[in-house]
C-alpha cells in the first residue's frame, strides 16, 4: 500500500451541461461516480477510487466525476460507448468493467502491488473476484423480497472465504484487489441492513467482523 497520502480538492461531478473537457491529449483519465444519494451512507468508496489512492496515483490520474442520473451525452458519444462508469482513458484507448480496471491499473502503472504472487493466492483471488458480480447480483434480486436470507447466505460465503489465509486479516491474507472490489458492496449491505432492518451480518461471522472493522485502519488510502 502507498506510503503517503496525497491530500486532493476533489474537481465538480459533470452534468449533462458540463462543458466537455479535452479528451485524449495524453492525459491519464478516470471516468466515475464520486458520490452516492442513499440516506445510509454519508460517503462513498468505489473500486476505482481505493485502487488508485492505493496505488499513490491521486496526481497521476485525473478524476473526471460524472452525475449518472444526467451524464453528458459526450461520454457516450466520444469517450466510452457502453456509458457506464468506471473508465479509464490512457494512452489513447479506455478501458471499462471495474475488475478489469483495476487489474489494468495495477499491471500498467507504478507503485505497491495489489495482487500477491502466490499463485494459490492468486487463483482463489479470480474466483472471488468472479464472485462479486454473484454476490451484487443475489443480493439486487432478494433485498426487496427477503433481504436477511439473501444477505445471510452471501455473508457466509465471504466469512468462509476470509478463513482461507491465516496470514492476515484479508481474503488473500494480504490487503489485495480482492478486498478492494468487496469493500464499497459490503460496506453499503452492512450500513443499510443495519440501519433499515436492522440486521448485523457480521452476527456470528468472526472473520467477516474483523475484517469490516479493519477497513476503518485504511482510511485515507481507501476514501475518496
Amino acid at each position: 500500500m502507498a506510503s503517503a497520502y496525497v491530500q486532493e480538492v476533489l474537481p465538480l461531478v459533470l452534468n449533462s451541461s458540463a462543458e466537455q473537457p479535452a479528451l485524449f491529449d495524453g492525459t491519464t483519465r478516470s471516468f466515475l461516480l464520486l458520490y452516492c444519494t442513499p440516506v445510509t451512507l454519508a460517503h462513498l468508496r468505489n473500486v476505482f477510487g481505493i485502487t488508485r489512492n492505493c496505488k499513490g496515483l491521486q496526481e497521476e490520474i485525473k478524476l473526471v466525476p460524472l452525475n449518472l442520473q444526467d451524464r453528458p451525452t459526450w461520454y457516450k458519444e466520444k469517450v466510452y460507448p457502453a456509458n457506464k462508469v468506471p473508465a479509464l482513458e490512457h494512452h489513447g484507448k479506455v478501458i471499462g468493467e471495474s475488475h478489469d480496471l483495476v487489474k489494468y491499473v495495477d499491471t500498467n502503472f507504478e507503485g505497491p502491488s495489489l495482487y500477491p504472487d502466490d499463485p494459490a493466492k492468486r487463483h482463489f483471488g479470480e474466483e472471488l473476484l468472479s464472485y462479486v458480480d454473484t454476490f451484487i447480483g443475489a443480493l439486487h434480486s432478494s433485498i426487496k423480497s427477503d433481504p436477511i436470507k439473501a444477505a445471510g447466505a452471501q455473508s457466509d460465503y465471504l466469512d468462509n472465504a476470509l478463513e482461507k489465509f491465516d496470514d492476515g486479516p484479508f481474503f488473500l491474507g494480504q490487503f489485495s484487489l480482492v478486498d478492494i472490489a468487496c469493500i464499497p458492496f459490503v460496506e453499503r449491505l452492512h450500513i443499510y441492513l443495519s440501519e433499515v432492518v436492522k440486521y448485523d451480518i457480521t452476527a456470528g461471522r468472526p472473520k467477516l467482523a474483523a475484517w469490516i472493522e479493519v477497513q476503518h485502519d485504511l482510511n485515507p488510502f481507501t476514501t475518496l
